[in-house]
């Protein structure tokens, strides 16, 4: 198990920041690789990304050492994603199984999470949100069929899009991690309008389904001073209170949404005209 370190930096340091230095500030790249489990430990809200890849072998963690406490659980909750073919989750002896996007909400105080494909060569993909929690709320599986899904936008702006609520308040109880996933419908390239900010709240967006010659521009900072990063599948994004969100696709894409901070109000949020972007 790989822990990458992304410190953060404030909207005042974009502007001296050249395309690799963006990408190694919001970016988290390279994680889901097979037969590994990575994360990239961010301090924005102390979120923790992650992918794994089982193939021949199950993958298993739960040690705290890279976290600071006796266990990964022993102060945090987090949600699995599955992104790929089927495959399972075991949480202290207790298996899940997991199918393309269903999603697994893991609480705190868990001991081991072992995580399993069907079949090696389909292996499952699971992206992996941690966030710290305050409250010990049961493990609980999501499946795809459970979520509660969201019609948005517009044809003639090309951004209709569909938007699955997993761990929410309406749909399965967490602390303060949600989590849910976006897919642009068929046409449409254009995901999170209008753009916006929730100076409460941080959130990393992971893409995938994505073909390898597609890509997602996405688009950053603050609303009169923006940067974009081109993003390939399985890249992840992370966006600070203080930045937009929002991209289009050179061809069809869904991203994971995940979110942490003061309050799990998906609505919270502070709208911005396209007019003003910069």
């Amino acid at each position: 198990m790989t822990m990458i370190q992304r410190y953060g930096a404030g909207p005042d340091q974009i502007d001296s920041m050249n395309t690799d230095a963006l990408r190694a500030n919001f970016m988290v790249e390279g994680l889901f690789t097979p037969g590994k489990i990575a994360f990239g430990y961010t301090h924005y809200d102390r979120m923790i990304v992650g992918g794994a890849v089982p193939t021949n072998d199950p993958l298993t963690f739960g040690t705290g050492e890279d976290v600071g406490t006796p266990l990964f659980f022993t102060a945090r909750e987090m949600g699995v994603a599955n992104l790929g073919g089927a495959g399972w989750v075991q949480v202290d002896g207790t298996r899940h199984q997991s199918g393309n996007r269903d999603c697994l909400y893991i609480g705190r105080g868990t001991q081991t999470v072992t995580l399993g494909s069907a079949d090696p060569a389909n292996p499952a993909w699971f992206y992996l949100n941690s966030v710290p929690a305050g409250a010990d709320i049961p493990t609980r599986l999501i499946r795809k069929s459970e979520a509660k899904v969201l019609n948005l936008g517009d044809t003639a702006k090309s951004n209709v899009r569909s938007l699955a609520m997993y761990i929410h308040p309406e749909v399965s109880p967490s602390c303060l991690l949600l989590m849910g996933i976006t897919d642009p419908a068929p046409g449409s390239v254009w995901n999170t309008m209008p753009p916006h900010l929730h100076e409460r709240r941080m959130e990393a967006y992971c893409y995938f389904d994505l073909s390898p010659e597609d890509r997602v521009m996405h688009f950053m900072g603050r609303p009169n001073n923006t940067r974009h990063l081109v993003v390939a599948n399985g890249d992840i994004v992370l966006s600070p209170a203080w930045s937009i969100h929002m991209g289009a696709g050179t061809g069809p894409y869904a991203f994971v949404w995940g979110m942490t901070g003061e309050n799990q109000a998906y609505t919270d949020v502070d709208p911005v005209a396209i007019k003003e972007l910069r």
